[in-house]
């Protein structure tokens, strides 16, 4: 790779002790989502550590409103996409609303189809209360879990919208006992999403297991963000703690703009996009396609070329 396209320099890949050695030297740890082959290329490339493939898809790459219409065969799909395009990063998959909730077994066969269809390293799930006793299931299967807690996108409806989570002390109070809990059970790590940053300071260090924030402050392990809202591709309204490094949907557009542009004018294809024959092979072709019983013959009674 060139250092000037600014590589990191080759490193192992990343585990999940490798995740509890990084919380415990102060190490922080970088965690992103990718939906399709190309991104999960990019984002090996780039060195972070946690590759999310999250149900974000919903909003993002599927055009949804909210996370909750996603299925879990189009999870399944866009992780497999993921997992060729990986080769350091752990990889983790998101289980959809849906797929956990009404039982241990359902829980565990979700968990299962993500790592045997998809090769995923772990699975996240949302909220703590019920979804305790389905990460305890699942962790107990075999199958690293990841928690979260806070905003939890796929109930945002049960707590009032998109907002912060844990401004009252009461609230939380229930947001730590959530992570606890979750903790207890068997989960690797748990995600803060939309939590005051001195609340999430005060919980995260009570808790032994790496924490990821988004939107959360800087007193976590380490931080996510959504692929298309770091690169700036996501239209319309973010909310605050999202910070874009790129506007990639202005240099996409532009590009394309610029590429309809180009045909409509008749610049392009141009002399150096295309392919030669030789010119023996073009009369040929030519003295063929010009004999007045070529128009009349059906496709089946076409004869080749002398």
């Amino acid at each position: 790779m060139s250092a000037a396209r600014g590589a990191e320099p080759q490193r192992p890949s990343v585990t999940i002790p490798r995740l509890a050695e990084m919380k415990a030297a102060g190490e922080p740890i970088v965690m992103v989502t990718a939906y399709d082959y190309p991104s999960a290329q990019i984002a090996d490339e780039a060195g972070v550590d946690v590759v999310l493939v999250g149900d974000t898809a919903a909003m993002v790459v599927l055009g949804y409103d909210a996370t909750t219409p996603i299925r879990m065969d189009e999870m399944v799909t866009m992780a497999a996409a993921v997992r060729r395009g990986l080769k350091r990063p752990l990889l983790i998959g998101d289980l959809p609303f849906g797929t956990y909730e009404a039982s241990n077994e359902l829980a565990i066969e979700s968990a299962q189809r993500y790592v045997r269809e998809a090769g995923c390293d772990a699975v996240k799930l949302e909220r703590g209360g019920p979804s305790v006793d389905r990460a305890r299931a699942i962790a107990r299967s075999g199958i690293p879990v990841m928690g979260h807690v806070g905003l939890t996108p796929q109930t945002a409806s049960a707590l009032g919208g998109f907002k912060t989570q844990g401004r009252s002390a009461e609230a939380a109070a229930k947001l730590a006992e959530d992570a606890l809990a979750l903790q207890s059970v068997g989960c690797f790590a748990i995600v803060f999403e939309a939590v005051p940053a001195a609340v999430t300071e005060l919980v995260a260090s009570r808790l032994d297991v790496p924490t990821i924030g988004i939107g959360a402050g800087p007193g976590t392990s380490g931080q996510v963000l959504v692929w298309h809202d770091l690169l700036g591709i996501h239209g319309g309204h973010s909310p605050r703690f999202i910070k874009r490094y790129a506007d990639m949907r202005g240099e996409m557009t532009d590009a394309v703009r610029a590429y309809a542009n180009e045909v409509r004018d008749g610049r392009f294809p141009g002399p150096e996009h295309v392919y030669s024959v030789e010119p023996q092979e073009l009369d040929a072709l030519r003295r063929y396609l010009e004999q007045e019983s070529l128009a009349s013959k059906s496709a089946w009674e076409w004869e080749p070329l002398p």
